[in-house]
């Protein structure tokens, strides 16, 4: 493994931490996440525009840039770095991998192109509270149980005369309330022949409700989806049923990213905190020269750079999925440790005014919360890490 970045790689890294330290400060970030669609609109075109970020891990002939999910990593762990408030996490990292996978010709012309120059926004709609157990983080449910339908509650399918309708109700899906085509999973057929389908629904289709959710991290917008006998599209075609398999895939690339995206956020709320306590002085003298609060700073800049490390690994393994490893969830379980840790380390070394709300330590220990409630939490994606490698079994024998 060659674990250096190529030129092009650095010049991503370096223009996109450029247009966000410009476009993307605390006054900005505030603003964005009060309007309706909870992201900045105008700073989310010059992202898809000039530098292309929602088809970095997309092929040319879709109309993207043609890099791997290690290009997608490094933007994520700039934005990440900003708390920067776009629809590239579930657009471009969530959405994007699965229209590009299982999608039929006539899905990927008319949709990945429009992705890839930022005119279309897409999110991913999984059923209760089971996204990380869809992507196979913290558990793996090759049935798609998760996904309810009838009596269970979720999504339930069912095929008419004029096509596919689907009704049920999503709750906290990623951009749901703004997305302009939403990726659906669904059940379908009898409770003895039910399975799992991925469906695509309009921003305009009839029998779709949508309202934004007040979310513990207001930087990560979410949305309840409500679906009325809502006409839908079968992703796929006769591929369909490869759905649970494409999302099983999909979280060693989600894991990936957002392992960055963590470790981006870390490592900037640490900057933070160290020039903070170089600054600030108590009993005559700097806090940082105590030797305590040292410590305490090296052991969380230890734990950054750990978890950006595994971040960037998990990010090449996911970009070589032929080669059989999944070290996404341990990653991300690193990196949201990671982030916690410096985040809580940052609004103790504030002091008093790193527990108010005017500060911007609180926005990054709820990223890592929120993370939590969605992708984890930290144990349980170690301990399915730990049972998919047989690590119990293997120290039982």
């Amino acid at each position: 493994m060659d674990a250096r970045f190529t030129d092009e790689q650095d010049e991503i890294r370096r223009t996109l931490r450029d247009l966000l330290d410009k476009r993307c400060g605390p006054e900005e970030l505030r603003a964005a996440v009060d309007t309706p669609a909870g992201h900045d609109r105008a700073l989310w075109s010059a992202l898809a525009g000039p530098l292309g970020l929602p088809g970095l891990a997309l092929p040319e002939t879709c109309g993207g840039v043609g890099g791997t999910v290690t290009e997608l990593a490094l933007a994520c762990e700039e934005t990440g770095r900003a708390l920067a408030p776009t629809p590239l996490l579930a657009t471009a990292v969530l959405a994007a991998p699965l229209l590009l996978a299982l999608g039929t010709g006539a899905q990927r012309t008319g949709l990945l192109p429009r992705i890839a120059s930022g005119g279309l926004t897409a999110a991913l709609a999984i059923p209760g509270p089971a996204l990380a157990t869809a992507l196979a983080l913290t558990g793996h449910d090759r049935q798609g149980e998760w996904a309810g339908g009838g009596r269970a509650g979720g999504v339930q399918a069912r095929r008419t005369e004029g096509g596919w309708q689907l009704y049920g109700q999503v709750d906290q899906v990623l951009d749901g309330h703004s997305a302009q085509l939403l990726v659906v999973a669904a059940h379908t057929g009898g409770f003895a022949r039910s399975r799992v389908l991925l469906f695509l629904v309009r921003e305009d289709a009839a029998g779709l409700t949508r309202v934004r959710q007040t979310a513990l991290d207001a930087t990560r917008p979410q949305g309840r989806v409500q679906l009325r006998y809502t006409p839908a599209e079968l992703l796929g075609g006769d591929a369909a049923d490869a759905g649970l398999p494409a999302l099983v895939r999909l979280g060693s690339t989600a894991a990936a990213c957002l392992a960055a995206e963590a470790a981006g956020a870390a490592g900037r709320v640490l900057e933070r905190t160290v020039a903070y306590v170089a600054q600030r002085e108590q009993f005559g003298r700097p806090v940082g020269s105590f030797q305590a609060v040292k410590h305490r700073l090296a052991d969380a800049y230890v734990q950054v750079q750990a978890a950006r490390s595994a971040a960037y690994y998990a990010a090449w393994a996911a970009a070589a999925p032929a080669r059989g490893e999944r070290a996404g969830g341990l990653a991300l379980a690193q990196a949201l440790e990671a982030l916690r840790r410096a985040a809580a380390e940052g609004i103790q070394l504030h002091g008093g005014i790193g527990f108010t709300w005017e500060h911007e330590a609180h926005l990054y220990f709820k990223r890592a919360a929120g993370d939590e409630l969605l992708f984890g939490p930290v144990h349980r994606l170690r301990a399915h890490a730990a049972d998919a490698a047989h690590v119990f079994e293997e120290a039982g024998r």
